[in-house]
This record gives C-alpha cells, structure tokens and sequence, in this order.
C-alpha cells in the first residue's frame, strides 16, 4: 500500500518452468549504465523501506546481485558504515569497473566488487547477512543453480530480497510464481512479499530465507 492505496499483483503471472526445462530470460543489459540513476528513481522504489525490511543497518554484510551502476550499492554502503561491507556483484566486466570508480569518487571504501558468473556470484562463503536483487533476476540464466550458490554465503537469519515485474521472463520481468518455485528447488522459503514498490500493479519485492 502506498499514500493509503492499495495495490495489487499481476494475477497472470508466468508459468514455471517443468524439471529440465529452461526458461526464458532477458539478455543482460550492456548499455549506459547512468540510465539506473535516474530522478526519483529513489523515492519510486522506495529503498530506504527496502532495507529497513532486509534488516540492513551499521555493520551489516550485503550483497548487491546484479549491482550494475551501483545505484543500490551506494545507498548500502552508506547505511552500513565504515564497519559494513557491501559486496557489489555483476558478470559485467564494464559494471565492475563503473562501481570501482564510483566508490572511489564517493569515498565509499567498504565496497568490494566481484566479477561473478552466470551460475556463481563467487561470494565469500558464510559472509553475507543480506542480499538483494534489484530489477536483476529476470536476467539470471541460472537461477536455481545461483540461489544454491548464494545460500553457502549467508549467515544464520541471513535475508535475500528479490525485486523484480511480473512478466514472461524474456521482457524484462519474470513471473513472481516462477521466483517462488525456483527459490523453491534452491532451498528457500518465503517470509514476506510486499506491492509497495512503484505501485504499478506489476512490480514485487519478495523476501526469502533458509528452509529450516
């Protein structure tokens, strides 16, 4: 709910994919990166709310998935402070080297950046006591063998977040079923699911945790 109205999710959301069977995705984006930083972007999706819920605070280990511009890095790295780490994450060699100079002209000196894999964020095991992919998952083309990577880098009461549109997979968006049975196969749970990012009626922000 936002300003007092409610909002709901796509009710036809993608189907799941069957054992076996490979889902579409969308290419990975490869162009300006400072299209991430626009006005407003902010207050649209809400962040600050978005890591009160992940729990993240001074002193806190989290990972960017997908981080490209490093719009949600930053913000991160501030709220941890010089005792957090934010580990920045991205397949895109461009992305790492963007978020390298950006920190280094923010004087954020607790970002670290990881050239990761399509199937393997290559994050320090038991390290990370949030996560968070923002407007990312759509474009994993391994997503069940990346959520298994990134369970072996969480800590115990560890969040991992996923934001992302209902769509079908290959126009930038993936259905919210599709997330949940594939963090399913990967060993999580659902704790939260929440509409208030955007409000548009496509947009979700999903909050998963270790099954017991």
């Amino acid at each position: 709910m936002r300003g007092g109205v409610p909002c709901f999710l796509s009710q036809e959301p993608a189907p799941a994919s069957t054992p076996g069977e490979r889902r579409k995705t969308s290419e990975p984006y490869t162009g300006d990166l400072t299209i991430f930083d626009s006005p407003g972007r902010e207050r649209r999706l809400q962040i600050d709310r978005v890591m009160d819920i992940l729990g993240i605070t001074a002193g806190k280990t989290v990972a960017d998935i997908g981080a490209g511009s490093g719009w949600f890095t930053v913000r991160a790295a501030r709220r941890v402070g010089e005792s957090g780490t934010v580990y920045a994450e991205d397949i895109n060699p461009e992305a790492i080297h963007y978020i390298e100079a950006r920190a280094q002209k923010e004087h954020l000196s607790n970002v670290k950046t990881i050239l990761g894999k399509a199937d393997d964020p290559l994050l320090p095991v038991g390290s990370v006591g949030a996560i968070l992919l923002l407007k990312t998952y759509h474009e994993v083309s391994e997503p069940v063998a990346l959520l298994r990577k990134l369970r072996m880098s969480l800590r115990s009461g560890a969040k991992l977040g996923i934001i992302d549109r209902n769509g079908n997979g290959e126009d930038h968006g993936v259905g919210r079923d599709v997330v949940l049975s594939e963090a399913a196969q990967a060993g999580y749970r659902l704790l939260k699911q929440y509409d208030f990012v955007k409000c548009d009626k496509m947009d979700y922000f999903l909050v998963l945790v270790l099954k017991e």
